[in-house]
């Protein structure tokens, strides 16, 4: 990956709609030199895909959450089945497995507290593997980006 790479890449992360015109005007390469650095970066790997993304607000979605999770054993069975567990749920928007006092680190969407009550009870209480969890509660949003430092 060069220069121009990241340049594209970088343009791609602020409007992903970026036409291939704009995008070689501003890379100062040629249209085709474009379409095919960004089909080998898509190929790679690099672009893993791309998305919309939603403000929660006028979708309903009022609570962020971060939770922080320890499960009761280390078994790899159970393990998995948490991490799967997480990784479908579409109330989870992100999921971390981390090192430290908590296995795990969640970010829960829902629309109100008594959505996210009901969420603790269904993926939290009724899983026998879970030993504790933390929950903090998001009062403001000062940054939140997908964008990655190029």
């Amino acid at each position: 990956m060069d220069a121009i790479d990241r340049k594209l890449l970088d343009l791609l992360q602020a409007n992903a709609k970026t036409s291939i015109q704009a995008l070689a005007d501003a890379s100062a390469i040629s249209t085709a030199s474009v379409q095919r650095r960004i089909r080998t970066l898509r190929d790679t790997g690099v672009i893993k895909r791309e998305v919309a993304i939603l403000d929660p607000k006028p979708l309903g979605l009022d609570i962020t959450a971060i939770v922080s999770v320890e499960l009761e054993r280390d078994r790899l069975d159970q393990i998995d089945a948490f991490k799967r567990k997480a990784r479908e749920d579409p109330q989870v928007t992100h999921f971390y497995c981390i090192a430290g006092e908590s296995d795990f680190v969640l970010v829960v969407m829902a629309k109100d507290i008594a959505g996210y009550e009901a969420f603790t009870h269904r993926f939290f209480f009724a899983d026998k593997t879970v030993r504790k969890f933390r929950t903090s509660i998001v009062i403001s949003t000062e940054k939140a980006t997908s964008s990655l430092p190029i």
